[in-house]
């Protein structure tokens, strides 16, 4: 009975470290840039698209597809970015815990 207890606390103090650890990445922005800086885009914790900025010299009519180009890689950029600093928060909050093999956090 005594270990039951302890999993029990184990387990809150898990689901209050993942409400934390939700907490911290909805707070993450992070930026993604493409065209040696010519576009970047900003997205939040969450994926969301927060800011796009895009260097005048490349609103041209005749460099449509090229601007549009740029921005998807600067998308891009700024979510494997995102992806990477959400796995470091993750892997923060696990260190020292024995997970089953694949298990991925947050679900």
């Amino acid at each position: 009975m005594k270990d039951l207890m302890g999993m029990m606390k184990q387990a809150k103090a898990m689901q209050e470290k993942m409400a934390g650890l939700q907490e911290d990445i909805a707070r993450i922005a992070v930026t993604g840039q493409s065209g040696g800086g010519v576009v970047s885009v900003t997205l939040s914790g969450k994926g969301e698209m927060q800011a796009l900025a895009i260097d005048p010299s490349l609103l041209k009519d005749d460099e449509k597809d090229i601007v549009e180009d740029l921005v998807i890689a600067a998308h891009n950029d700024a979510k494997a970015k995102l992806d990477v600093a959400i796995q470091e928060k993750t892997q923060e909050l696990t260190a020292g815990l024995e997970l089953p093999a694949g298990m991925k956090l947050p679900f």
